[in-house]
């Protein structure tokens, strides 16, 4: 069979889109004349499986409907034609499609979902692989579906802790910028002539001089804003950003608490689903993203293939927590490498948890005490003149 993409019009007169698969473009022109659906136009579909993108939360809907179905004894076909149905409207409608005609086909589902590698990554087809070979696909949907929402969850964490020190960051320079660019120039003809304090002069000047500079300053600012952004989307700014993560003492912690919480949620989900510990940590490393310990994972990687234990390399390391490297040891030599990865994922995410607690808890303040102390300061500048009577009277 082959997709076609066709434009109708509804009974409502409304002009909509829709996917069709059938085996020829006549074939598909009847289908849609028994469905009463008035065709302005129906061309081939061209399959763009390497452009597709979706969204997390699209992604886990589709991994969770196709878990349910197959729990309720569906085969896999029936299961995928279900949610085609459900997803008509959707980004997900062309995907269904095609997937439909190549498991009818009889192409294994883990290679129809290669054709898609901006939506499923190779730790999902190592799973869905894995689930195909010891029958178990229904599971592997259920491990993938905790391993989204987990990672989902992790996010919203880490983007919530920091919206309100960045609320806070933008109220801070919105007042600061208010004194200083419309309260002190308003203000100014109170001060001439007269002898004022070190403050009140520092401030005025701070004050004049950003006035007479404003639109040099908005564009500076802006062009480094816009760099900053540039050196951020840029691979070589991710990197360096990333080592710099390293260096700073709070953060630091945090970071790398992060890495391996998702490291030992993905090596522990594929162990325990029969992937082999060369393609566990060949795999795993890939959601570290972070070149440092990618390194350090691929030279462990080596090592183990020359039958050397994991949690001896991985001790080699500074980077890697002493808490990963002791529980590894100890469950090489009881077996149970895929149960102590998944506790050491389940402390990590809680010490996650702690650490934006205790780095939101610090931050705060700071920002309010830096604010309060830079108000009070322009306010006490501003007062002080007007405290001398005599110099008023003068």
């Amino acid at each position: 069979m082959a997709l076609y993409q066709y434009t109708a019009f509804s009974g409502e007169g409304r002009r909509r889109m829709g996917m069709i698969n059938a085996d020829s473009i006549e074939l598909a022109k009847e289908r849609l004349r028994k469905q009463q659906i008035l065709v302005t136009k129906l061309v081939s579909y061209t399959k763009r499986g390497d452009q597709l993108t979706l969204s997390s939360a699209l992604l886990v809907g589709f991994t969770r409907d196709l878990h349910v179905l197959l729990r309720a004894g569906l085969p896999l076909y029936d299961s995928l034609l279900t949610l085609e149905e459900k997803y008509r409207r959707t980004k997900l409608h062309p995907i269904f499609l095609d997937l439909c005609d190549q498991v009818k086909e009889g192409r294994l589902f883990s290679e129809a979902l290669k054709d898609y590698p901006k939506v499923f990554d190779p730790v999902y087809l190592s799973m869905i692989r894995a689930g195909e070979k010891s029958g178990s696909l229904q599971q592997s949907f259920a491990e993938l579906e905790k391993l989204i929402g987990r990672d989902q969850a992790l996010k919203k964490k880490l983007s919530s802790a920091m919206i309100y020190p960045a609320f806070l960051g933008v109220f801070c320079l919105t007042v600061i910028s208010v004194l200083l660019f419309f309260l002190i120039p308003s203000m100014s003809e109170l001060f001439e002539e007269r002898q004022l304090h070190p403050m009140t002069e520092a401030v005025l000047t701070l004050s004049h001089f950003l006035n007479a500079h404003t639109f040099f300053l908005f564009m500076t600012g802006a062009g480094t804003l816009l760099f900053f952004l540039f050196f951020l989307r840029h691979p070589r700014g991710q990197e360096k950003v990333k080592q710099a993560m390293l260096h700073v003492p709070i953060v630091k912690r945090l970071f790398i608490e992060t890495i391996m919480a998702r490291f030992c949620r993905v090596f522990s989900i594929l162990f325990n689903g029969g992937v082999s510990m060369i393609e566990c940590l060949r795999l795993a490393k890939k959601v570290m993203k972070h070149p440092s310990f990618e390194e350090i994972v691929t030279e462990a990687e080596k090592k183990v293939l020359e039958g050397h234990r994991l949690s001896e390399e991985f001790e080699k390391s500074p980077l890697i927590p002493t808490l990963v490297v002791r529980m590894l040891s100890i469950s090489e030599e009881s077996g149970r490498v895929a149960e102590m990865m998944n506790h050491l994922s389940d402390i990590y995410e809680e010490d996650i948890e702690r650490s934006l607690t205790r780095l939101t808890s610090f931050v705060q303040p700071v920002m309010l005490l830096f604010l309060g102390v830079v108000v009070a300061v322009i306010l006490l500048a501003v007062l002080l003149p007007l405290t001398d009577v005599s110099s008023i009277l003068q």
